[in-house]
């Protein structure tokens, strides 16, 4: 099993852990065979804040991490030089170890026609780690590139076991003909993709942006005539085989194949994290850190929402150009971490631009089995040509019998459905946070406008506290932990209703006088 570990250095492959017994320790003790002086400042958590830290007594399976997932995690980056020098015999670095475990290196000797250099650490230690390059004596004579010679691997090796070891870096690209979402496919809502759109329409959709969704995955009902008549059938089946003498219990052979989706996407809100525009990045923009990250989370699962996807906005692009190779590898990131490795899952990617009529243009897509596969494995890297994935130099992708060094992206691409619909139970009315540039700002008096229309048009009170911006507004100045889930109750359910003290306490926030 393979563990992704993002450090505030960058993503380290953690390989060989055992899929049903590896732990946290497991993956501290692989770290440490090439990074023997890490320090950790945070410890391995399943958030980039590193706020939810892992069970490191429990396996890691059974907390949903499995082949191909992220964790966190943040290091001292003076102590994560990587080391993979060996010694010889009586003349390497000796290395002291202390209660912590973070090894300190003791007078570090290079063997001879190593390929080596002297990294002096914070606290002015000095310690030999292998210098990359051309000019390292294994940079020629790899298994891959970036790989060790097969006699440094291990001695003796049978037919078997090096083809077995050389298939785990060649992927035979196959388009994947179905999505994992039921046909119900995905429901976006009205308001929060017209909030979305606008923003960018600000910006002649020359800027990219993204956010994400948070909705709900639904369970499709199937028409019970064809559940029953498919029951009957298998029924009729495991009696007639299990009726012979000696017969084992029959089982469907059918039956994963006829296996339902049992999945469409509701979305019910967008959240634009903070971001900076930016055209030289990959992505066209960079991800900044976000304070409100865990106050997010926590307001969407008050109200029994999740993270159901994200939603990317892209200046025009040539026709057949869906995705870039950064929103792909992005998308397959998010997968995952939805996941919790390589499986299916619902999780979509939205894409909206506008067409060459003027109008918006909005699709839906997920990225395949094997392009997530891919990603987990770091096998997809970002080039010149962003329709492309250019494959890393250590893994081979095998089109139409031959190696390609790029896998076009729209072969990793589902089409999943997408329908347009009214939420029932929030608005879309409150200026969106972390936006530069808008001509609407979060204040007080933006809430007064909006409260204020209770009593007209039909709207209620609690109708126009239903907004996700507003609420996740409110958490800056009410209790999230005692406040906010009473009033997101009255907001899930209208036949709940809002405690007056909370009206009261909130229209004194707006600066309201009078009825409400």
């Amino acid at each position: 099993m393979i563990i992704r570990v993002r450090t505030n250095t960058g993503v380290w492959r953690v390989e060989d852990l055992d899929a049903t017994t590896a732990t946290t320790s497991d993956v501290l003790s692989v770290i440490s065979k090439t990074r023997p002086h890490v320090v950790y400042e945070k410890p391995l958590s399943f958030d980039p804040r590193c706020d939810r830290p892992i069970d490191p007594s429990a396996p890691l399976i059974q907390q949903g991490l499995g082949h191909g997932a992220m964790i966190h995690c943040r290091v001292d980056v003076a102590t994560c030089a990587e080391n993979t020098v060996e010694a010889a015999a009586g003349g390497g670095a000796a290395a002291s170890t202390d209660g912590s475990g973070v090894g300190e290196a003791v007078a570090p000797v290079a063997s001879a026609g190593a390929n080596t250099k002297r990294v002096i650490g914070k606290d002015g230690s000095i310690r030999l780690v292998h210098a990359d390059g051309a000019s390292a004596p294994t940079a020629d004579r790899g298994f891959r590139k970036g790989l060790l010679p097969l006699r440094d691997m291990k001695m003796a090796w049978t037919l078997q076991e090096f083809t077995a070891m050389d298939d785990k870096f060649n992927f035979k690209i196959q388009r994947q003909e179905a999505s994992f979402v039921g046909k119900g496919g995905v429901h976006l809502e009205t308001s929060a993709a017209g909030e979305f759109q606008n923003f960018l329409r600000k910006f002649q959709f020359q800027q990219q942006r993204f956010g994400y969704l948070y909705g709900r995955f639904v369970d499709e009902e199937g028409d019970p005539e064809e559940l029953k008549r498919q029951e009957e059938e298998a029924q009729r089946k495991a009696e007639t085989a299990n009726s012979k003498w000696g017969a084992r219990l029959y089982e469907d052979p059918d039956k994963d194949k006829n296996k339902k989706k049992n999945h469409k996407v509701v979305v019910e809100a967008i959240y634009e994290p903070p971001q900076e525009a930016d055209p030289d990045a990959a992505e066209g923009f960079v991800v900044l850190d976000d304070p409100n990250e865990e106050t997010v989370e926590s307001l969407a699962n008050m109200l029994g929402l999740r993270k159901v996807g994200w939603i990317v906005g892209h200046p025009p692009r040539e026709e057949g150009f869906q995705l870039s190779a950064a929103e792909v590898i992005m998308a397959a990131e998010q997968q995952l971490e939805c996941a919790g490795g390589i499986s299916e899952t619902p999780f979509v990617t939205i894409r909206v631009t506008v067409g060459d009529d003027g109008n918006v243009v909005m699709e839906a897509f997920q990225v395949s089995l094997q392009c997530m596969e891919m990603v987990a494995e770091e096998a997809l890297d970002v080039g010149p040509n962003p329709g492309f994935c250019y494959v890393n130099e250590t893994f081979t992708a095998i089109q139409e019998g031959k190696p390609s060094p790029t896998v076009e992206n729209n072969f990793f691409l589902t089409v999943v459905p997408i329908h347009s619909y009214q939420s029932d139970m929030l608005v879309a009315m409150f200026p969106r946070a972390n936006r530069a540039m808008d001509n609407r700002i979060q204040t007080h008096d933006e809430m007064k406008k909006q409260l204020s229309k209770s009593g007209t048009a039909g709207w209620t009170f609690i109708d126009l506290l239903s907004d996700f911006a507003l609420l996740l507004y409110l958490c800056q100045f009410l209790d999230v932990k005692t406040d906010l889930p009473k009033i997101c109750e009255s907001v899930k359910d209208r036949e709940v209703p809002l405690d007056d003290g909370y009206k009261i306490i909130i229209a004194s926030l707006a600066g309201m006088d009078g009825a409400y």
